[in-house]
């Protein structure tokens, strides 16, 4: 291997720690020491100067070096910019490595690349579950450069119609993995499960063909027979939806509800934005029925301990817990999300001195016209207060009608 042996065999130039060795080769020398070789030139593409890595001088010898040099100057000779081929062949390499990456594999490095976003394990066995069933029959053992738009429709095709919101939601999955794929240079082109533009032209509109699915919900009518009923069972769960029914709150708020979150003082409870659907903090104004509830509880104050608590030791109740109560009541009719639609219904008829976004604050929807959202000021803390008394009086007024 050649080396430099004697300061002779190099002309100092202008920029500090290169050294020229040749046409277009200099060695680099770096403040710790180190050499390398580079090698400089215009590029016939962009006309700027470009300098480009041969690599190390403990490595490659001077007599190469300049070999290397000369290859790179007869691209140049050729209108070839030697960076840019460079970088091409890279990229042709990576994809031939590619072809031996199924999407099984990239879909579960997408996961659990993606998993760190979402704020439950929850979403990623969803993810898992969804492409099991019907992704990978199809596309499992293949290659992500062997996917094609015909196998994408194999997959939703199927079920575009009959299961819509599914058959969407593993068309977006598919779309993501590829997505992940193209930058990890596994492969390159067009998504074939991109809609916008492609799979849109060849699919029915799922706004027209899919059915909105609405949780059954109570008649807000019905709510003072069904809370007397309520209030004559004894435990967390029967605990935890009257809380749920008082607040309009959603399921997993209440069931992962912890003492730290509660203001017993000020009759607030403070959602983190990590437990919200919307990622962002929720403050709920407490009535008294509902701060009635949380002091009823003795046993478990610890600021990390739930407030309704599940068989094993400091654990909330399990998701079906509510949906459990439901039937042993024999309403099996509803469900615990319902009552949010009672709720609303109830607003839209008789909490008429109300705004409309005053309502929604409370259910912490997000406002869809971007224009209403940029204007809104605070949360109207003071004005749902006054919201969820007159829940609370509605639903009590009920009972004593019922009674």
């Amino acid at each position: 291997m050649a080396k430099l042996k004697s300061s002779r065999s190099v002309e100092s130039v202008k920029d500090v720690g290169y050294h020229h060795c040749g046409p277009g080769l200099y060695l680099q020398v770096s403040p710790s020491g180190t050499k390398s070789w580079i090698y400089r030139f215009k590029s016939p593409v962009t006309r700027k100067q470009r300098e480009m890595g041969l690599g190390s001088q403990s490595v490659i010898g001077l007599a190469e070096a300049r070999q290397l040099a000369s290859a790179q100057k007869r691209l140049v000779t050729l209108g070839r910019d030697p960076i840019e081929q460079r970088k091409q062949i890279q990229k042709s390499k990576a994809l031939e490595r590619a072809r031996h990456v199924s999407f099984t594999e990239a879909a579960e490095a997408c996961i659990e690349a993606k998993s760190h976003e979402w704020r439950n394990a929850k979403h990623a066995q969803q993810w898992q579950n969804s492409l099991k069933q019907y992704a990978y029959p199809v596309l499992g053992e293949l290659s992500l450069s062997d996917i094609t738009t015909e196998l994408v429709l194999k997959v939703i095709e199927p079920i575009w119609i009959s299961k819509s919101e599914t058959a969407s939601r593993v068309r977006q999955r598919i779309e993501t993995i590829w997505d992940y794929g193209k930058a990890r240079n596994y492969v390159d082109g067009e998504n074939p499960a991109r809609l916008k533009g492609h799979l849109d032209q060849l699919l029915a509109k799922t706004s027209k063909v899919k059915k909105v699915r609405h949780f059954p919900a109570l008649p807000y009518d019905e709510i003072g027979n069904f809370m007397k009923s309520l209030r004559n069972r004894s435990g967390f769960s029967a605990l935890g939806l009257e809380f749920l029914i008082l607040t309009a709150g959603r399921t997993g708020e209440v069931i992962g509800a912890k003492w730290s979150e509660f203001d017993l003082e000020k009759s607030i409870w403070t959602i983190p934005a990590e437990r919200m659907k919307v990622g962002k903090e929720h403050r709920v104004p407490l009535a008294p029925a509902a701060t009635a509830i949380l002091n009823t509880i003795t046993s478990n104050r610890i600021p990390e301990d739930y407030v309704f608590s599940g068989w094993k030791q400091n654990t909330g109740l399990s998701n079906n817990a509510f949906l459990s109560l439901l039937k042993k009541m024999g309403r099996s009719d509803i469900t615990a999300h319902g009552f949010r639609s009672t709720y609303r219904d109830w607003a839209a008829e008789n909490a008429y001195h109300f705004s409309n976004e005053t309502i929604e604050l409370a259910l912490a929807h997000t406002i869809k016209n971007k224009a209403e959202a940029a204007y809104r000021r605070g949360d109207q803390l003071q004005r749902r207060r006054e919201l969820m008394l007159s829940w609370e009086q509605f639903i009590e007024d009920k009972i004593q009608d019922k009674s």
